[in-house]
């Protein structure tokens, strides 16, 4: 059995996921902390779904704390006393989160350590963006396996287990390096992520991953910058390639109209600039297509754009001179990588840097806070041991269009 961990988690719903030993049916049930009947539901696992089981609990209360445990006939097979379930504070009501956000990890010891030191600076939510785990191919059965394998670590399932998680894809966890959506086999990767990791969507439900959850005064914009690039004409010009994809680009587009979070999140696998390297995986090859995303920003003044990156084994902060096009200068946060590898060649000197550390084992710990005024947003990478290796600070009013 792997697991149980949990998945996406909203104001008034949850996702948990377990992966069973052997065929057959499974019970959870989810009973609130201040008491009251339980939330009591049954699912099977089955060899076609390779035994993978989500629960999509309904009909939570905002804000709560609850119990979770799962049975099989009757018996109690998983019922540990860190299985908490917490729903997300009401969307207008102000409120601290903090997340953990990095990408790029193994199953060695450091990247274990990184997970027990995510528990231990007592974050919120946990969001992995990319190479989570290493598989370098599209063949079903390694997807599936290297999947399993990941999910075994006891550190990771003991963070997760009391931690709603969200995921998305880069490279290595999709087809390959650099590896575009013209990656054959693709179709396979994505069945097996649909298996292992319990999100309320997928895409548009047929192609890509995308997807995108609220927790207090943080949106996070999960995007996927794999599936669909290189795959059609891009919706910033005919003449070049896309990224994000026609589909991805309009429900990104609705979603920031939609967003009243003080603090609405970018993120993806790839860095938002260029790696200055022979590789095409980043924004600097779609240029277009980031200019079109600011554009869109400032014509429509949105508040609150924050970028995160990963993939490049350096972590990095930079503050771009965007306030023409913008609004404000947008700022982006690169966290990588959770396991041992650093890549020197990529911490690049680019103008608009402000903090950057090739350091291993590390990982972004957020902290926003719409308890005060103007609210706050302040980014720590932190280290396996704890040591804060660089922060950078921002408030609600550095991110408003500017007159």
């Amino acid at each position: 059995m792997l697991g149980p961990i949990l998945g996406h988690s909203d104001e008034t719903s949850a996702m948990v996921w377990m992966r069973a030993a052997a065929a057959g049916e499974f019970t959870l049930e989810v009973t609130p902390e201040e008491g009251g009947s339980p939330v009591v539901m049954k699912k099977v696992a089955d060899e076609k779904d390779d035994l993978c089981l989500h629960w999509k609990v309904a009909g939570l209360q905002p804000g709560a704390r609850h119990r979770y445990r799962i049975l099989q006939n009757g018996k109690v097979i998983a019922a540990d006393a860190g299985q908490i379930l917490s729903t997300a504070p009401a969307a207008g009501k102000p409120a601290k989160v903090r997340l953990a956000i990095s990408s790029c990890a193994k199953e060695d010891a450091g990247s274990r350590a990184v997970w027990n030191r995510m528990a231990s600076e007592n974050v919120d939510a946990v969001v992995l963006i990319g190479d989570t785990p290493y598989i370098d191919s599209t063949e079903l059965e390694k997807q599936a396996r290297r999947h399993r394998e990941f999910a075994a670590v006891p550190e990771y399932q003991a963070l997760l287990k009391s931690r709603p998680s969200w995921w998305t894809w880069d490279d290595h966890d999709f087809a390959g390096n650099d590896a575009s959506g013209l990656a054959a086999g693709k179709e396979n990767t994505r069945l097996v992520f649909t298996r292992y990791r319990p999100q309320k969507s997928y895409g548009d439900g047929t192609g890509g991953i995308y997807t995108s959850f609220r927790r207090g005064p943080v949106e996070v914009f999960l995007l996927d910058t794999r599936w669909f690039s290189m795959t059609e004409p891009s919706f910033a010009g005919s003449h070049k390639p896309t990224l994000l994809g026609a589909k991805q680009w309009e429900w990104l587009q609705k979603g920031l109209l939609a967003s009243t979070a003080p603090f609405k999140l970018l993120a993806c696998g790839v860095i938002w600039d260029d790696k200055e390297n022979t590789e095409s995986d980043d924004w600097g090859t779609y240029k277009h297509e980031l200019t079109a995303i600011q554009k869109f920003i400032g014509e429509n003044k949105i508040p609150g754009i924050i970028l995160i990156g990963g993939d490049i084994h350096a972590s990095r902060v930079l503050k771009y001179k965007t306030a023409k096009t913008v609004g404000y200068d947008l700022v982006q946060f690169i966290a990588s990588p959770i396991h041992g590898s650093t890549i020197p060649s990529l911490n690049v000197y680019h103008p608009d840097l402000v903090r950057s550390a090739v350091e291993p084992n590390v990982f972004l710990r957020v902290d926003a806070d719409s308890t005060v005024t103007p609210a706050t947003f302040h980014a720590a990478l932190i280290n396996k041991n704890g040591e804060t290796v660089f922060s950078y600070h921002l408030t609600e009013e550095d991110l408003k269009p500017k007159a």
